[in-house]
């Protein structure tokens, strides 16, 4: 109102309405009503509302008129993408769809490469085809079509297998095969060329054993944990070695826990706990594997893996029969396997390969479980396993773990020979010698020469010793020094020494190597027998050894007496190069085998274990009963070639023992009467001497044995024993009969060694054998003791009638079946001939003496025995002479009667051995001194000249110097030269000078003297040069002298002088005895007992 309005030109409906809009606007512009614009913008809005919801409501309607135009009927593909026969099909290219559907049904077929199928190509054509027609065809499609079933399968092909799909089990197993065979690119242990594990010899030396695997492979129930527990209690209890077991149960809580039974996973638990043995045996730990384990390629996969690695494996078949297992049944599950609670049950309804080489079968069935620990533990000795050494000639190894074998190569003897020659001297008694050999030859390992005063002192307070041979400590070789008594360092490995094997030697010795480098050993014939190196002297505290060693009060003992011989104050220590192995040419070296012969000889005989028997008296049947019984016992431990070492004891003995030859040769009739039999007998000399010392020296006796190879030792009741020599005791024993024994078998440093105990023996009258008694049938049995034996012997005792009478002494018979009826015939001569027969004692080196020329002795009495006689024979005829009438004493041609004179040597340089001119036998043969029915030896030291007498010259008792009389003896000779006669050689010699000796009243003139030929002989004009040209020599011959019998106990000697008389008073002597001898020629021997001639 109040101003025109203007209707605007609209035709059609929406431009109306647009008018309308307009004209509604302008009115409102106009209009000066407030509240006309706030109702215009309500109309507005609803205006704009209905706009928008017909511009939807339009677009729908043409979107559905349009959409068949845009877009025409959709392909089944498209509509349908979860129908697998239609993946890409473009209708109306029919063809191309059946071809992929084609495609894809033949891909989903299970391949059936051994079935002659139909023709699937075209039979899934055909399927393909008529599920594509089964879509419907839009020519028009208001709706869209619902998704039609379209489900191409293959044909059903009646031979081929349904494929299923795989189990988890499966699936894992395949895995683990892929990933085991994987190459390992990046993966090493050891980069080339490095050592990035400890050497196993090593480890195994120092923890006393070798690492190895038992696979105990059985049924369930066949007894694989119970004896593999009563196994490892056996070996960590009593032999402490170190072993674990690994079994099914241990092995499924943790490192199997994710493993079943199927075949794949059993394959995978046996592996497993392989990788896990092989590292615990590699480590030296006796590792028992305790699974079933049934199929044999999974065994045989457990082996390779411990060859390939080097690692020592057994397997190990309990092979029980399925009746027992049964009955046995332990967990209950053949009950429940018969009941159809378990099915694929091992050994029922699922397979077990048995072992077709298995290193051990246990019929556990037939034998107590006990046994066959027995069994197992038998088979790890005979393969090293319980010990850290290696194996010597498939034997235990020495103690210490090396063979020791200190006989100089051949090759090297000449030039050691040589050498020997210009060094000083060291003799050796007869018991010196055999420890010698004890040493040299090895029975001692890991000792390599006398001991060191350390050495000493470990053996004296632990009976042992510490040793590395190898040297894995870095302090391995201490004892081949000098001792160190500030010493903190020591090797770990202890073994056992209860012996103390010394060289003593008397002060004039001791001054005699001091600072030398090497010293030579020689024997009662002066002949270097080793070189002994670094020579340590040390105080000898005698007193300290008996007490340690013998533990009793007896100085009349035999070996005690040897040890308290005067004189001897020191003792030399140091490493022995032996030339030439020892023999003693009494007929039994061929009966000495060293320790590399002896084994030698075990493996010979196939030896899979050695058991030693020693004794010192001749073996009768109670013996032979012990022996073979120990024989039964180890059989029955599972050894199938046990061998015995029938070793006599060869070294020194005491006087009353049974001499050596006899032992030998009745042991040899023992086993040529089948009682001991030779294919599993050996005989062999052991070499060491005897000390008597009870329960301390059966250690040793064992400790030799198990150095030759000996794993079980035989021993009865007092070993090493004997009674009281002197004192209030004197004829008791000196240690309980059952000391010994039990000290050995409970004693440290035995190693693997096991010992056989036995109880005394009793004849049985009824069967005629030696046995333990029949507690039934105590009557039958009766005793014959080793003194009952003696007197049998010396009686000659005759073979018993039937009826056996309980007194054998009074009936002077021995009953059948005693001994072997000629071993006793070899017995019974020895003690009827007792002191006339010429016997071996004991080993005791003969002959090796030189003799000059023209000088012979008989071969049945070599040097060393008491009969030992040279003679002189002329040069023409071989008709004997005597060398102190028959030989000139100047020397034919010399133009002065004072110029030389001859002299016939009697103990050549190095010689200990007392011989001499026998005035009183005829043709005055050389022979040796006898006191007391022994043969006499210089014991003071070596002698550094050679020793003998001047013809023709007699030193009358009548005549004397100062209250002295002559010693009624030729004149006696020290010959200075460098060169060593030989016995009975006679040479020119110059003459120097004479040193006066008084000996219990007599004047026993020593005329010093030089060979002629010697290169000094020009040099030396009288005995005062000697202090010029021959420094010391002078002070040595006063001194030896003097001093040479204070070793046998008596007092010291003296001179006249200690500056010897010049030549011309010795020549003086010479003369005058001379013609001392030429008197006594002229009136006859008369009553002096000479023969002279």
């Amino acid at each position: 109102p109040g101003g025109s309005y203007r209707t605007p030109d609209c035709g059609s409906v929406h431009l109306q309405q647009i008018c309308f809009w307009q004209m509604d606007y302008e009115r409102v512009r106009n209009s000066e009503d407030p509240d006309d614009e706030r109702r215009y913008r309500q109309r507005t809005l609803q205006r704009w509302r209905v706009s928008i919801l017909m511009s939807f409501v339009t677009g729908a309607v043409l979107s559905l008129a349009a959409y068949p135009l845009i877009f025409p009927c959709p392909s089944a593909s498209k509509l349908c993408p979860r129908c697998p026969s239609c993946p890409a099909l473009t209708l109306p290219n029919t063809e191309a769809i059946v071809t992929n559907a084609v495609e894809q049904a033949v891909m989903k077929c299970p391949k059936c490469p051994k079935i002659n199928l139909p023709d699937t190509h075209a039979i899934a054509a055909d399927a393909a085809e008529k599920a594509v027609l089964k879509c419907p065809v839009c020519k028009e499609c208001p709706v869209a079509p619902a998704c039609p079933d379209c489900k191409l399968e293959c044909p059903k092909a009646p031979p081929c297998p349904v494929a299923e799909a795989p189990s988890d089990a499966q699936v894992a197993a395949r895995y683990r095969v892929a990933m085991l065979h994987r190459p390992m690119k990046n993966i090493l242990e050891c980069a080339p060329g490095q050592d990035c594990r400890l050497g196993s010899n090593n480890r195994f030396s120092v923890l006393g054993q070798k690492g190895i695997t038992l696979w105990m492979t059985g049924l369930s129930g066949s007894g694989k944990t119970t004896i593999a527990e009563a196994l490892e209690k056996r070996l960590l209890y009593s032999l402490s070695k170190n072993v674990y077991r690994i079994d099914g149960d241990n092995l499924r809580t943790g490192l199997t826990r994710d493993l079943g039974f199927s075949p794949d996973d059993r394959a995978e638990s046996v592996r497993r706990a392989s990788e896990v043995a092989a590292l615990f045996a590699e480590a030296g730990v006796v590792t028992l594997v305790t699974l079933i384990s049934p199929y044999r390629k999974d065994r045989d996969e457990a082996r390779r893996l411990h060859a390939k690695r080097k690692i020592p494996f057994m397997e190990v078949f309990m092979d029980v029969p399925i009746d027992v297992v049964k009955k046995r049944d332990p967990k209950g599950l053949y009950a429940k396997v018969a009941k159809g609670l378990i099915k694929n049950f091992t050994g029922i309804d699922a397979p077990y390969e048995a072992p077709e080489h298995a290193e051990v079968v246990l019929r556990n069935s037939e034998q107590p479980v006990s046994k066959c620990v027995d069994q197992l533990i038998a088979v790890l000795q005979q393969a090293g396993m319980l010990s850290g050494d290696k194996l010597v000639d498939g034997l235990p190894p020495p103690d210490g773990g090396e063979n020791i074998n200190l006989i100089v190569p051949a090759d090297e003897l000449p030039a050691k020979r040589i050498e020997a020659e210009g060094l000083a001297k060291v003799p050796l008694t007869d018991i010196d010698t055999n420890w010698l050999q004890v040493i040299g030859e090895g029975w001692a390992a890991p000792l390599r020469g006398f001991m060191r005063e350390g050495t000493l002192i470990q053996t004296l307070h632990f009976n042992s010793i510490l040793a590395d041979p190898s040297n894995i400590s870095g302090v391995g070789d201490y004892s081949y020094k000098a001792t160190d008594w500030m010493q903190s360092q020591f090797p770990k490995q202890r073994v056992s020494m209860p012996i103390p094997i010394v060289l003593p030697i008397t002060d004039f010795t001791r001054r005699a190597i001091e600072k030398k480098p090497a010293v030579a050993l020689t024997n009662a014939a002066g002949i270097p027998l080793a070189i002994l190196r670094a020579p340590e002297v040390y105080e000898l505290r005698v007193r300290e050894i008996i007490s340690r060693t013998f533990g009793v009060l007896d100085d009349s003992h035999p070996y005690i007496e040897q040890l308290l011989a005067p004189g001897k104050d020191y003792a030399v220590g140091g490493e022995v190069e032996l030339l030439g192995r020892i023999t003693y040419n009494d007929g039994l070296d061929k009966y000495r085998l060293t320790v590399d012969e002896l084994r030698a000889s075990f493996k010979k005989k196939g030896a899979d274990v050695v058991y030693a028997f020693q004794t010192r008296n001749p073996t009768h049947a109670g013996h032979a009963f012990l022996m073979k019984d120990s024989r039964q016992k180890l059989m029955q431990r599972g050894y199938k070639k046990p061998v015995l070492w029938l070793s006599p004891l060869g070294g020194w003995t005491k006087k009353s023992d049974v001499p050596l030859d006899v032992r030998v040769k009745q042991h040899h009739e023992v086993m040529a009467a089948g009682e001991l039999h030779p294919d599993w007998t050996v005989m062999a000399i052991w070499p060491s001497p005897m000390i008597y010392a009870g329960p301390t020296e059966v250690q040793f006796h064992a400790k030799s044995r198990r150095v030759a190879g000996a794993t079980f030792f035989t021993v009865g009741r007092d070993p090493a024993g004997m009674p009281y020599s002197s004192g209030p005791l004197k004829g008791d024993d000196l240690y309980h009969p059952d000391h010994g024994r039990y000290v050995l078998m409970s004693s440290p440093g035995v190693g693997q060694m096991q010992f056989l105990g036995f109880e005394k023996v009793y004849y049985d009258k009824k069967d005629h054998t030696m046995r333990t008694v029949d507690a039934s049938r105590k009557r039958d049995f009766i005793s014959i003791s080793g003194s009952k034996m003696r007197k049998l012997a010396a009686l000659a005792a005759k073979p018993c009638p039937p009826k056996i009478p309980s007194d054998l002494v009074k009936a002077k018979c021995i009953p059948p079946g005693f001994m072997v009826q000629r071993g006793w015939e070899i017995v019974s001569d020895y003690y009827i001939r007792q002191k006339t027969g010429d016997w071996v004692p004991f080993s005791k080196q003969l002959g090796g003496l030189q003799l000059g020329p023209n000088v012979r002795s008989s071969a049945e009495q070599p040097f060393g025995k008491a009969g030992f006689t040279a003679h002189f024979v002329a040069p023409a005829g071989g008709s004997f002479i005597s060398p102190w009438h028959g030989i000139p004493l100047y020397p034919a041609g010399t133009t002065s009667p004072f110029e030389m004179v001859n002299f016939v040597c009697e103990i050549p340089r190095g010689s200990t051995a007392k011989l001499e001119v026998q005035k009183e036998v005829a043709y005055n043969p050389i022979m040796q001194d006898i006191k007391k029915g022994a043969l006499r030896y210089y014991t003071y030291g070596s002698p550094f000249f050679n020793y003998g007498m001047l013809p023709q010259t007699w030193e009358d008792p009548s005549k004397g110097y100062n209250g002295t009389v002559g010693d009624n003896d030729p004149l006696d000779v020290m010959e200075l030269g460098s060169r060593t006669c030989k016995v009975g050689e006679m040479r020119a010699v110059k003459v120097l000078g004479d040193l006066e000796l008084i000996d219990q009243g007599e004047l026993d003139h020593k005329i010093l003297v030089i060979d002629a030929m010697d290169p000094l002989a020009t040099k030396l004009k009288t005995a005062s040069d000697l202090l010029m040209i021959m420094p010391g020599v002078t002070q040595r011959l006063v001194e030896w002298l003097k001093f040479y019998k204070t070793t046998d106990g008596k007092a010291i000697n003296r001179l006249v002088s200690d500056a010897p008389a010049e030549r011309a008073r010795a020549l003086d002597v010479i003369g005058n005895c001379h013609e001392s001898w030429k008197a006594l020629k002229a009136r006859g021997a008369g009553d002096t007992g000479f023969w002279i001639g």
